[in-house]
């Protein structure tokens, strides 16, 4: 199930950056002095994301915990 959120939360990330108008995970990450790979990975759902990174991150898109957390659904895996 961690694996099923981490991915989720990563596709909504993706989701933030598209509407910010970035094509480009790279660019994005460039253009916010974020570690190129390593948000590739957050976004992927591949790392696990800490508190402090996500923060800056939706900081970035004028976000709060709260705000992002219920625009997604945490779907249940098996």
């Amino acid at each position: 199930m961690l694996n099923l959120t981490l991915k989720q939360i990563g596709e909504r990330l993706a989701e933030l950056r598209k509407e910010a108008g970035y094509s480009s995970y790279e660019t994005f990450a460039h253009d916010q002095d974020l570690p190129r790979m390593q948000y590739w990975r957050m976004e992927k759902g591949k790392v696990n994301i800490t508190i402090k990174s996500l923060l800056k991150i939706l900081n970035i898109h004028g976000l709060t915990l709260p705000e992002f957390f219920t625009s997604i659904r945490i779907r249940k895996g098996k």
